[in-house]
């Protein structure tokens, strides 16, 4: 029988004959609120949000655990729905769509047509929970760690950059679910940031 997990956390995950069928988790903030009598005027600013990098161990199809640090945790039976990076590029750009309605995020590969003002380059450095030291505690916490760089079209210095860290505490550990939605919560301080990033930039920079 093959090993279930590639790394083992204590009390995270558990392996018996009867183990539970596999279990997937999508990102997004959710149905957005009806464009019903929305303006027709097009946004006044594009932005083209390049596909996010990802730290080597993130590119996985497994929801990610970390205890101490240098032990992280997969399981077989906690799974993205989806590439992890095209989910995080999708709720962060609908995020910031929903921040500043004068922004229309376009994820890559935008049409030739999107004609951006200005491309947001993302690094996802962590994406994941983390288990107290002590594995006897009974919460820890969701980690978002992004460094982010905004250019100009066709120009190779950014015009901005920065980083956001976010540590979105009373995760029960082994309620993925919950896990789920507070990392949800940290991209959304991601969006903030960026859209304030941009806010600040003079038009043209």
């Amino acid at each position: 029988m093959l090993l279930s997990t590639l790394v083992a956390l204590g009390g995270c995950f558990s392996l018996s004959r009867d183990a539970p069928a596999p279990r997937h988790y999508v990102l997004g903030p959710g149905e957005q609120p009806g464009t019903e009598g929305a303006s027709m005027e097009p946004p006044a600013t594009v932005i083209g949000l390049r596909a996010p990098r990802l730290s080597d161990y993130l590119a996985t199809p497994f929801v990610v655990v970390r205890q101490g640090a240098n032990e992280i945790g997969f399981s077989r039976f906690d799974l993205w729905g989806e590439s992890l990076a095209q989910a995080i590029g999708r709720s962060v750009a609908s995020h910031m769509g929903a921040l500043n309605p004068d922004l229309r995020v376009e994820f890559a590969p935008w049409s030739t047509e999107a004609r951006p003002d200005h491309v947001i380059q993302l690094q996802i450095v962590h994406f994941e929970g983390v288990v107290p030291e002590d594995s006897a505690g009974s919460l820890g916490a969701a980690h978002l760690l992004a460094r982010w760089e905004i250019f100009r079209p066709r120009e190779t210095l950014p015009v901005a950059r920065g980083t956001t860290e976010v540590r979105e505490s009373d995760w029960p550990v082994g309620d993925v679910a919950a896990l789920v939605a507070l990392l949800e919560a940290a991209l959304a301080t991601l969006a903030q940031d960026l859209t304030e990033a941009l806010a600040g930039l003079e038009p043209g920079g």
